[in-house]
């Protein structure tokens, strides 16, 4: 699998619909894009996978979702745990 940051999606504080349409243009092109989120955008980016997945059925799956948590240090020198996921959305196997 790939590594590629033009297969990636970072999600942030735009409008949903905004990464959903960015999410089928890249999905038109390349068999397996990356969702990314962290904090409170997480449920934005499964929003954003579901989305995807009902506008295209059934030609695209949910691949892997990877959960794991960043440590950030804070404005005020702190160490802070900041959530972050990964959803891949692939083709369907023929």
């Amino acid at each position: 699998m790939s590594n590629n940051i033009k297969d990636t999606i970072f999600i942030g504080k735009k409008p949903l619909m905004t990464y959903v349409t960015s999410a089928i243009i890249q999905l038109a092109t390349m068999p397996l894009i990356k969702i990314k989120a962290r904090g409170l955008s997480i449920a934005h980016a499964v929003d954003v996978a579901q989305i995807v997945l009902q506008r295209t059925n059934p030609a695209f799956v949910i691949g892997d979702v990877k959960i794991d948590s960043e440590s950030l240090e804070s404005q005020d020198g702190r160490t802070r745990n900041v959530s972050t996921i990964e959803i891949s959305i692939k083709k369907r196997a023929a």
